[in-house]
């Protein structure tokens, strides 16, 4: 079947919720992808900064083979040996103490949200505890992450949502100062925030909002679920800033392309939150997710692949820095790490499907940004590549 057969076969029995590019993918190779007609992509995306390995890794197929040959799940009346050992890990990793794995970053955060109230309840006495959350952050499409997602556009539809949310603006400590009340349980927002244009938290601003959940015994909730696992140039965003959270989410790239989620605690939380019969999930923590979650850890950490993120970020930057200065339309770059935004004054999406045309995948954020989420393991003979395909491209524009 042909690339257009491929689409009309899609569009007549998958729902359409996504306006995809006309391009269907086959395989992949390291930072390369290849469409069904075999023309090579060079990936800026990730899949949305999940592939953090590219493509075709055998050490990790290994693993999931290996796991598929001996039992994929179990569900969690049973205890299993792979995420026993992810659990261990990703504890390591990120200095929390107790982890639950979900399916997906929307479930994260719901797991999250459930928890700090959860706490607030077991504290208090009663229910009726109140969220902070951010103006144009992205959480995820459920209701209740729909709900401290601060976007009226993604919200309206499916009114009325989750009660007792009120949205501060991100960066602003005062803005976050003047929302809290006695019923305030938790502030909740990405470290860096992805949808809403890449913009990363101010160390004034994590510094000021811990505090601030210190003296009111409100919970800190840090969405690390794009920003994390390596991204940049720390394992977590938030240890850039030494400011650690109550409740973390993670998910995209823990498992690298295995769906899988995870929301973490401190045991002070834990102690006063989740317990038996509070929450569940029949596949999350499966062993065959374990696998992949265990075994992307063990790699990133044998591969020091913070430390090579921290190497090639400045070459990276440097070198958007340098395509800003050149067209009058690309206004500024933003970003932390290997998770980057450049501002465009022109239509992002139609960048976006030039770039394809020249065999390189991009994507946006918000409506006037390009981001650029890469596989965490480019050189920098790949953003060199990038940026006379991107060049192309804009010079169409």
């Amino acid at each position: 079947m042909n690339k257009e057969g491929y689409i009309n076969e899609a569009e007549k029995n998958i729902l359409h919720t996504y306006n995809r590019f006309s391009l269907v993918l086959d395989h992949g190779e390291g930072v390369y992808l290849y469409d069904t007609d075999g023309k090579e992509y060079l990936d800026f995306a990730a899949g949305i900064a999940v592939q953090a390995f590219g493509y075709g890794n055998k050490e990790y197929g290994d693993a999931l083979k290996a796991q598929i040959d001996k039992i994929m799940h179990t569900s969690n009346l049973y205890y299993n040996v792979p995420i026993i050992h992810a659990a261990e890990r990703v504890k390591k990793a990120s200095g929390m103490d107790r982890v639950f794995f979900t399916n997906s970053g929307t479930e994260a955060i719901e797991g999250a949200i459930k928890a700090a109230k959860k706490y607030a309840y077991t504290r208090d006495g009663h229910a009726g505890h109140e969220i902070i959350a951010m103006n144009h952050s992205f959480h995820g499409r459920s209701i209740g992450a729909l709900s401290v997602t601060g976007n009226k556009h993604y919200q309206e539809p499916f009114e009325p949502l989750m009660p007792g949310v009120k949205f501060a603006d991100y960066n602003d400590l005062d803005s976050v100062k003047k929302r809290i009340t006695d019923k305030t349980c938790a502030i909740l927002f990405e470290t860096v925030q992805g949808e809403g244009g890449i913009y990363p938290a101010t160390k004034e601003f994590m510094e000021g909002v811990r505090k601030l959940c210190d003296e009111h015994d409100i919970l800190l909730i840090l969405d690390e679920i794009q920003c994390g696992m390596g991204r940049t140039g720390e394992m977590f965003a938030w240890q850039h800033y030494g400011v650690k959270p109550d409740i973390m989410t993670s998910a995209k790239a823990l498992g690298c392309g295995v769906p899988v989620g995870a929301f973490l605690m401190t045991e002070k939380v834990a102690e006063k939150s989740l317990k038996p019969g509070d929450h569940g999930t029949t596949y999350g923590g499966n062993p065959f997710v374990g696998a992949a979650v265990d075994k992307v850890l063990e790699m990133m950490e044998r591969d020091h692949i913070t430390d090579h993120v921290k190497e090639i970020t400045p070459y990276l930057e440097e070198k958007l820095d340098e395509l800003v200065a050149s067209y009058d339309f690309l206004t500024v770059r933003r970003g932390l790490g290997l998770m980057q935004g450049v501002v465009s004054e022109k239509p992002v999406g139609q960048i976006a499907a030039k770039a394809l045309e020249e065999g390189l995948i991009v994507i946006t954020a918000g409506s006037d940004v390009l981001r650029f989420v890469p596989p965490l393991i480019i050189e920098k003979q790949h953003v060199d590549e990038m940026i006379g395909k991107l060049k192309k491209a804009l010079d169409q524009m």
